[in-house]
């Protein structure tokens, strides 16, 4: 069982993933795909007159701003455009992939923060209206009945909230909650570097091995969305994810090359 969470920034190469998760697949083993898909809802939500906006907590984090709005346009990207495209890849390639949200059959239960704090140009500020959530459980048997009738999960980043909303949840964090639900032997976390680096962008600092008991450590040199890809790594070994991989998805064999130890490699 290994899960991949695939990367919505530019240049992740769906195509050689679907491609190399189906030999995999054909290999025997049980993959569940997990998607983001930032660029391409930032591009339409600009295009449509809603501009994306991000913010920053305290603990410096940076997530999107998601207004009602923004959650519609987010669950329209995501849930509708990306995942149809992934399942449509993998079909092409005989493998029966089933797209589904968070939200479908209750996959991931979260808790909507009622409001977040953030800082903006150094002031603290609290933020209402928001539809994000942090994810508090996930339904393993849905996936397993998927699994065991031969179907290939392929999961957006979307969760339903106690009170039955719908919220946008960090895609990585997701792919870590469900490695962890499944038992998985690894997470894969395929993104539009080649790995952690020490002096970001400087991708000769690429750190090939991390003990787990390091990643603390890391989220101070983390830059950006890697702050989250750490923080997901954490949560998967907290609950019993022996490997997580960081791993190019641009390149030609993005899963293999991940497999056969490229990026950094966490224990």
């Amino acid at each position: 069982m290994i899960v991949v969470k695939i990367g919505g920034s530019q240049g992740v190469n769906l195509d050689t993933i679907c491609a190399d998760a189906v030999t995999l697949i054909q290999q025997g083993i049980q993959l569940i795909l997990v998607h983001g898909g930032s660029t391409e809802v930032n591009e339409i939500s600009t295009q449509l007159g809603h501009p994306p906006r991000f913010v920053t907590s305290e603990n410096g984090f940076t997530s999107r701003y998601t207004n009602r709005a923004t959650l519609e346009i987010f669950a329209m990207v995501t849930a509708g455009k990306i995942n149809t495209l992934i399942v449509e890849r993998m079909q092409k390639r005989g493998i029966n992939a089933f797209g589904l949200s968070g939200i479908d059959g209750r996959l991931m239960l979260a808790h909507r923060k009622e409001a977040i704090r953030i800082v903006e140009n150094g002031h603290k500020m609290i933020l209402r209206d928001d539809y994000t959530g942090k994810i508090e459980a996930v339904n393993a048997d849905l996936l397993r009945v998927l699994l065991e009738n031969g179907l290939t999960p392929v999961i957006a980043p979307l969760a339903l909230s106690q009170q039955g909303e719908a919220v946008n949840v960090d895609a990585d964090r997701a792919a870590a909650m469900v490695a962890g639900a499944m038992h998985a032997e690894q997470l894969i976390i395929l993104t539009n570097v080649p790995g952690l680096m020490r002096h970001f962008p400087d991708e000769s600092t690429v750190i090939p091995r991390l003990h787990y008991t390091e990643l603390e450590q890391a989220l101070s040199f983390a830059e950006g969305r890697m702050k989250k890809k750490v923080l997901g790594a954490s949560e998967a070994i907290q609950l019993g994810v022996p490997q997580v991989i960081f791993a190019d998805g641009r390149t030609e064999h993005p899963l293999l090359d991940a497999l056969a130890g490229k990026g950094t490699v966490i224990l």
